[in-house]
């Protein structure tokens, strides 16, 4: 279910996009992350959401510029009542749309802080898809992961970060009868590694749930009917 063209597509649009802004909807977002405040230029922009090519700007919270990202498919759907407006900056919370465009978190565990951008609908069942950047120390700014960006867009949505295990997890489902999760774990210096699989078949009651672990390097199979 790994895409790996999406790794190519987003260095393509970063060369592409660089630190243009492309349009006149403006939004600024301040409530998503405890560090960073972001300002959005999106392309395009109708009734009840935006979508296009978009430049992202991260600010710290004191207001310092530090870095320039781009989307080649930024997307954010509005709920009801919200309505764009191209006469200046418009302050996004997460009342007003329905998903985040943005999402801020420490993905691979290293203390710092990371960004996914919404780039499209590419995931499970054209569910929302995303470029993930982590903060590189060293260099002191964001840059592109390959791995995290692969899980982001395969599946349906960003993954869940569970901060005590050091996992990650993901979904995803075949038609209406069989539901997918699975658990990655971060290797320090490594990457990912798939360490949990579950795979339910609502097909016929009671389903049949199949789940295999990684333990000790070698996978273990347990079958149960309770989901």
């Amino acid at each position: 279910m790994i895409n790996t063209s999406l790794f190519y597509r987003s260095l393509y649009t970063l060369l592409l996009l660089g630190p243009v802004c492309f349009g006149q909807y403006r939004f600024a977002i301040e409530d998503a992350s405890k560090k960073y405040n972001a300002e959005v230029t999106v392309e395009e922009c109708q009734t009840d959401a935006c979508r296009n090519k978009a430049a992202i700007i991260l600010f710290s919270k004191s207001g310092e510029k530090l870095q320039t990202l781009a989307s080649g498919d930024f997307i954010m759907y509005f709920k009801e009542g919200i309505k764009p407006s191209n006469t200046g900056i418009v302050t996004l919370t997460h009342e007003m749309v329905h998903d985040d465009p943005l999402v801020f978190g420490d993905f691979n565990f290293d203390g710092t802080e990371d960004v996914g951008i919404r780039n499209g609908s590419g995931g499970n069942y054209g569910s929302a898809s995303f470029d993930v950047y982590v903060f590189n120390s060293t260099k002191k700014q964001f840059v592109l992961s390959k791995e995290l960006t692969e899980i982001a867009s395969s599946y349906q949505g960003m993954f869940d970060v569970d901060p005590k295990r050091k996992r990650l997890t993901t979904y995803a489902r075949s038609g209406a009868s069989l539901h997918y999760t699975y658990e990655y774990q971060v290797i320090p210096n490594k990457g990912l590694d798939l360490v949990y699989e579950k795979i339910g078949d609502f097909s016929e009651e009671p389903p049949k749930v199949t789940i295999r672990e990684k333990i000790n390097n070698k996978w273990v199979v347990k079958k149960s009917t309770e989901y």
